[in-house]
């Protein structure tokens, strides 16, 4: 399970080193696609390709299912760490999610997930003022 906020920075070509918390999993290879709200998702290569195999289960006849696969898996790029435990994220990628030096690595369960540094500040202080005043179950039988 990935956890936690880190804050690396990308070199000059465009490389991420993974925080050490998250190497393990993600050592033998992961993907890097497009994720909502304009960051990226990284999973490692099982996670996605469970995800894949669910995603092959929506019906073919929906055009949200057809649009949302197109949108996923076309930005995906297989990756493998380096020696030094550095990612290529892609150009278009980085341009998708508008990533350029500083930024925001986060766990979120079962992906981590990659955020321009400032993106991540202003969608954290948007969503922590709404997480503090939920007054309803947004999870059933969790919260």
């Amino acid at each position: 399970m990935f956890l936690g906020t880190y804050e690396p920075k990308l070199d000059d070509k465009g490389r991420l080193i993974l925080p050490a918390k998250f190497r393990e999993e993600l050592q033998s290879g992961l993907v890097i696609t497009r994720g909502q709200e304009r960051c990226l998702y990284v999973f490692s290569a099982r996670e996605f390709e469970q995800m894949s195999d669910k995603l092959r289960q929506g019906p073919v006849t929906s055009k949200q299912v057809r649009d949302y696969m197109r949108v996923f898996l076309s930005g995906a790029s297989s990756e493998v760490p380096d020696k030094q435990h550095r990612v290529t994220i892609p150009a278009n990628l980085r341009s998708y999610a508008g990533v350029d030096r500083d930024l925001a690595v986060i766990g979120a369960g079962n992906r981590v997930e990659i955020w321009d540094a400032t993106a991540w500040q202003t969608y954290l202080t948007e969503q922590e003022t709404a997480f503090a005043q939920t007054a309803e179950e947004v999870i059933p039988g969790l919260f």
